[in-house]
């Protein structure tokens, strides 16, 4: 069994910045993937951002030039540093890690940390 669980979320004014971070747990033999998803109030939920295990990243285009992802592979970890985060940025945002277990590929979601960008 797989555990996942973001933090760094919170309030923060328009401009500013926040990290989250991603960290998985339990059996899992490797990591080939880790991304970033968010969900705000009466949407659906949508891609941020991923990250796979050689390093390779990809960006929905409303965050490119503003967040970062990133990843330590020893930990087990991601992490998204989001600058000049605006108001449309507020959002519920999920980690998912895409893992090898068993011989299988498997994925798994975290409970979500709240962003809210307001003055």
């Amino acid at each position: 069994q797989v555990q996942v669980v973001e933090s760094g979320g919170g309030l923060v004014q328009p401009g500013g910045s926040l990290r989250l971070s991603c960290a998985a747990s339990g059996s899992i033999f490797s990591i080939n993937a880790m991304g970033w998803y968010r969900q705000a109030p009466g949407k659906e939920r949508e891609l941020v951002a991923t990250i796979t295990s050689g390093g390779s990243t990809n960006y929905v285009d409303s965050v490119k030039g503003r967040f970062t992802i990133s990843r330590d592979n020893a930990k087990n970890t991601a992490y998204l540093q989001m600058n000049s985060l605006k108001p449309e940025d507020t959002a519920v945002y999920y980690c998912n890690v895409y893992y090898v277990f068993a011989g299988q590929s498997l994925l798994t979601w975290g409970q979500g940390t709240l962003v809210t960008v307001s003055s």
